[in-house]
């Protein structure tokens, strides 16, 4: 092919048009946008967390469940939430303060964890106001303090035992 035949070819081709007889080098469709967000932006904050005007979530019963299960399956579900995010905040502040709290204090905490992982980590972290049934919540400041991590210490997820 010559030096002129493949200047010719070259702009028809940056002209997104294509000569009869060529096929395109990609049959991928263009992506206009990336469909996985970042957390922590506008856009994420918007898409995955409820409404303000949401209906609390419906726990399950556990009938006759006694502390020491209570205390072990709030351990499990503060580790194994679904969301790196909200398991790395969940998991370090049970292993620190679960230990400490009351009954009262477990089961508040229990229907914290009935909300959505998302909901909870903004929460958490103040990026969304809680709905009106968290705004007194003495769980949820005490998670709020931990997420602000003042001490500077670095945080790992704690192994299951």
């Amino acid at each position: 092919m010559s030096t002129r035949a493949l200047h010719h070819l070259t702009r028809r081709l940056t002209a997104r048009r294509l000569p009869t007889g060529l096929r395109p080098l990609s049959t991928t469709a263009r992506r206009s946008a990336d469909p996985w967000l970042l957390p922590n932006t506008p856009e994420h904050v918007e898409k995955v967390t409820s409404p303000p005007d949401a209906p609390a979530p419906t726990p399950l019963p556990r009938a006759g469940e006694d502390v020491a299960t209570l205390r072990a399956r709030l351990v499990y579900q503060s580790r194994k939430r679904g969301t790196l995010e909200s398991d790395l905040l969940l998991s370090t502040f049970a292993r620190e303060r679960l230990g400490a709290m009351s009954v009262e204090e477990l089961r508040e905490f229990d229907k914290l964890m009935d909300e959505p992982d998302w909901d909870i980590y903004y929460w958490a972290t103040g990026k969304k106001t809680p709905p009106e049934r968290w705004a007194n919540s003495r769980i949820l400041d005490q998670l709020r303090e931990h997420v602000r991590n003042e001490g500077k210490v670095v945080r790992r997820m704690p192994d299951l035992s």
